[in-house]
This record gives structure tokens, sequence and C-alpha cells, in this order.
């Protein structure tokens, strides 16, 4: 019964650091990492871009400031994004 106690406080204690682990992202960016960055910027722009077009078009308010509100989450995301690639311009190279 001790052992079991023992084994179980074990898995506890491991599932907790793991978690801690898990909460902090990588220190360093691999090259397919940042490829995968690059593509979310683009697509970030593109919906951004999308989003201010058709609400100039739109001619319901509430539909008008949707899309605004939308294209502004985008280009947000497309700043935050832009300024992490600007900070880590050098992916980690695989040995």
């Amino acid at each position: 019964m001790k052992l079991a106690v023992k084994e179980d406080n074990h898995m506890q204690q491991q599932q907790t650091t793991q978690n801690q682990n898990m909460q902090m992202p990588p220190t360093m960016v691999s090259s397919k990492d940042q490829m995968y960055l690059t593509d979310m910027l683009t697509w970030n722009l593109t919906a951004s871009k999308k989003a201010h077009f058709f609400a100039r078009q739109c001619q319901n308010q509430d539909v008008k400031t949707a899309l605004e509100d939308a294209g502004r989450m985008h280009q947000r995301h497309y700043e935050k994004i832009l300024q992490y690639l600007n900070r880590n311009p050098n992916p980690a190279q695989p040995s």
C-alpha cells in the first residue's frame, strides 16, 4: 500500500512539472516553426485586408462593425507575430 501511495505521489509530481513546463514556449524557433509563423503572418494580413475591404462595401452597420472588429483583430495578430519574428530573426538550425 505504501508503495502505491509513493508511486501515485511521484506521478502527480511529474504531471505538475510537465504542466509547468508546457506553459512556457520553447526558447528557440526551428526553421519549420519560422516558416509556419511567416505563413500565419500572411494569413492574418490577408484576413485583415479582406475584412476592411468588405466593411467599406457594407450597408448594414452591425455587419460593418463586426467586419471592422475582425479586421482590427487580424491586424493585431499580424503585428504581434511580426514583432516576434523581428526579435527572433535567426531560426535554430537542426544539428
